[in-house]
């Protein structure tokens, strides 16, 4: 998440149909984990599905309790020269003066996507890439890895070569070693206690000194255990995992940190930086099983336009999609991607539309099946419920590995009052597959109150309070718990009502025969549809505040002017991240304040605001 110094700007250029004349020849390869399309021959396929796969393997080998795969699969596009790579790069980064890029990393809610460019002429041409990855392998740690560490090791395995017979690491940034010694490093007090909110992580002078800091120190315990035959870096993981303050857990693992800091300055300026070897000739990769076919123009465009739309270039995307369609009227991909932007403009019944066209043409995506299915569901439509049932059956199947199909059926059973254990076991299983989400544990809660289960409710929900981090859930868990101790007191009467439960992927499913579940505040500004005049705005996100159950309210700074915006339901976002990926699951009451980003909005019938959010791209 290297804050590189990129201007911000917007490019209104309309491109030519030229800027979408793609080569006669793509070719797909598919290993287990990792997807490539490229333009160009299908050995540079197998070369890089086969670089990511030995990636892969570094941090399974290093880290064995790592979960490295991650529920969002992983598709790379790597282009055979940077004028195919700028067809597809993010608009700010095509105007004049901007920084060559030889890859991007692309974090959505719903896919993880990796743009290259094979003829990048840089010493380490994909460095944010696998810093992104690196991210990527640790985000299930996020709830305890401090962030200094985080970013440490980020940066250690950005500079990574990867050969045919070994791989290796942490070889040293020259910029950051020019950097630390001409400027004054942190007091590791403070870098230790260094957060989201820290403007040494959001502003860009202080946040160089943090990630090249961050970087030296995490090299430097590297090579200072592998030499000395320590565990100082183990140690300290174990007592931070543990929940150990970060600054008294490195007392506890490195000693005096005064003398430690001393040490680190020295390391600085001796100049003396070792790189890690591993031999990956060994590593259990089977390359006569990476897959390669040759895919159709539609095909490819198809996936082109995905990604265009997910950087934000709407137009282009749906230009593109228009050149597939008629091509090839039967292409899953592209309804679903259709969907997908009618989604992000708030137009749920357009995105249904568009996600129900996938699911009839027996879309292999997940996403359609689930996106269709969670649109579909408080319609009051029964002859539907088969389908909506089919459809997250099908998303289950297709990737075991996504809660929120598992957390949607289970509310679907809920709040048609049927199959309730089998509803309550889906919503044990999502929270399984994601143990920091406190919309599962509060919807686990709202199955066993509908099962009668009040005693076991309460227990879920204190089980659930010690993760709830913003106002909203704390507010969510205490109205919950009050419902269950109310109804545990009192189980012969039961208020029938409509208790809609939010979750953070911006869906939401209706549960019958429920406790009233109270509102903190009224919403100042309007409950409406998204359904004004659409806007985008390209600033710096300040001054957010959250009230009452879900409100939010901040403004987006421009270069001209500043926006105010709202919220009324801000679980339902699209909140995405281009180019990083984020710490933890992002929090948007006190994790994107100072970000860079591209804010969508709407026109609100409210004029003491210029609008209400549609969705939110944190850029770095």
């Amino acid at each position: 998440m290297r804050q590189y110094l990129l201007k911000f700007c917007i490019l209104l250029t309309a491109l030519s149909g030229s800027a979408f004349a793609a080569p006669t020849q793509w070719t797909e390869v598919r290993s287990e984990h990792f997807g490539v399309l490229t333009d160009a021959n299908e050995k540079q396929g197998r070369q890089i599905v086969d670089q990511f796969e030995r990636m892969r393997w570094v941090f399974h080998t290093l880290f064995p309790k790592l979960n490295v795969d991650p529920p969002e699969p992983i598709s790379i596009l790597a282009l055979k020269n940077y004028k195919s790579f700028q067809t597809l790069e993010p608009a700010e980064y095509l105007a004049k003066g901007q920084m060559r890029l030889g890859g991007l990393f692309l974090k959505t809610q719903n896919r993880n996507y990796v743009l290259l460019t094979l003829d990048a002429e840089q010493e380490h041409p994909y460095a944010t890439v696998y810093h992104e990855y690196t991210h990527l392998q640790f985000a299930g740690d996020s709830e305890w890895m401090p962030l200094w560490l985080d970013e440490g090791l980020a940066e250690f395995f950005q500079n990574t070569d990867i050969h045919d017979k070994n791989v290796v690491l942490g070889q040293p940034s020259v910029s950051d070693i020019l950097y630390l010694r001409q400027n004054q490093l942190l007091p590791l007090e403070t870098l230790f206690k260094v957060d989201h909110n820290s403007p040494y992580y959001h502003e860009e002078q202080k946040g160089s000194v943090f990630y090249a800091e961050s970087w030296a120190l995490t090299h430097f315990l590297e090579v200072n255990d592998h030499d000395k035959h320590l565990h100082q870096m183990n140690d300290y993981l174990a007592l931070v995992q543990n929940h150990e303050d970060p600054v008294e857990a490195a007392r506890k693992a490195f000693g005096d940190l005064k003398q430690l800091k001393g040490t680190l300055d020295g390391y600085i300026h001796n100049g003396n930086y070792k790189e890690f070897v591993m031999n990956s000739a060994a590593a259990p990769l089977d390359q006569a099983s990476y897959r390669a076919r040759q895919v159709t123009q539609a095909e490819a465009d198809a996936e082109r336009a995905d990604f265009l739309a997910c950087v934000g270039r709407k137009q282009d995307a749906l230009n593109l999609l228009d050149s597939v369609l008629q091509a090839d009227p039967k292409n899953s991909q592209a309804y679903e991607t259709k969907g997908d932007i009618a989604f992000r403009d708030g137009d749920q019944q357009s995105a249904r539309k568009w996600f129900g066209e996938a699911v009839k043409l027996d879309s292999q995506s997940y996403l359609a099946n689930y996106y269709y299915a969670a649109m579909s569901i408080g319609r009051g439509v029964s002859d539907e419920d088969a389908s909506i049932e089919s459809s997250l059956r099908t998303a289950m199947r297709l990737n075991p590995s996504f809660a929120p199909s598992y957390d949607e059926l289970a509310l679907f059973f809920a709040r048609e009052r049927r199959n309730l254990e089998e509803a309550h076991t889906l919503e044990l299983h999502a929270i399984q597959l994601d143990q920091g989400n406190v919309g599962y544990r509060i919807n686990a809660s709202t199955i066993l109150m509908t099962q009668g289960k009040y005693a076991d409710a309460i227990r879920a929900l204190t089980m659930a309070s010690n993760l709830a981090k913003t106002p909203a859930e704390q507010a969510m868990l205490r109205a919950n718990m009050d419902a269950a101790k109310q109804m545990q007191e009192n189980s012969a009467h039961t208020t029938l009502v409509t208790n809609v439960t939010t979750i953070e992927n911006g869906s939401s499913a209706a549960v019958d025969a429920l406790p009233a579940i109270p509102v903190e505040t009224k919403p100042k500004h309007p409950t409406e549809a998204l359904s004004g005049t659409k806007h985008e705005a390209l600033g710096t996100i300040r001054h957010v505040e959250c009230s009452g159950n879900s409100v939010m309210d901040f403004q987006v700074v421009t270069l001209k002017k500043t926006i105010a915006l709202y919220s009324n339901n801000y679980y339902q976002l699209d909140l995405t991240a281009l180019g990083f990926e984020p710490k933890r699951e992002m929090n948007v009451c006190k994790d994107i304040e100072g970000f860079k980003a591209r804010v969508r909005y709407a026109d609100s019938s409210d004029k003491s605001v210029d609008g209400q959010v549609v969705s939110i791209e944190l850029r770095k």
